[in-house]
């Protein structure tokens, strides 16, 4: 199976984790946007908007890093929840 393929396929599964913490979803969050969108873009929500403001650092935390490569370590990461639970 293709990268692409894996991909998509992990992002379907990751939606029947019974549980996550706020630190696995930002960290999902921010490798599955690099992985989809490359670098993040924008201004950096607002001191007020804490939930957006925390997505953006996840995003933003990933700066620099390839979509392959984040689209890797997302297939990897969602592979390693789902054998915990």
């Amino acid at each position: 199976m293709e990268l692409k393929e894996r991909f998509e396929d992990a992002a379907k599964r990751v939606k029947s984790l019974p549980t996550a913490t706020p630190d696995q979803l930002l960290k999902l969050y921010g490798l599955f946007k690099q992985g989809t969108e490359g670098d993040v873009t924008g201004k950096r929500p607002g001191v007020l908007d804490i939930k957006g403001r925390a997505k953006y650092d996840a995003w933003a935390g990933r700066k620099g890093m390839s979509k392959d490569n984040a689209m890797e370590e997302y297939v990897k990461y969602v592979d390693e929840l789902l054998a915990k639970r």
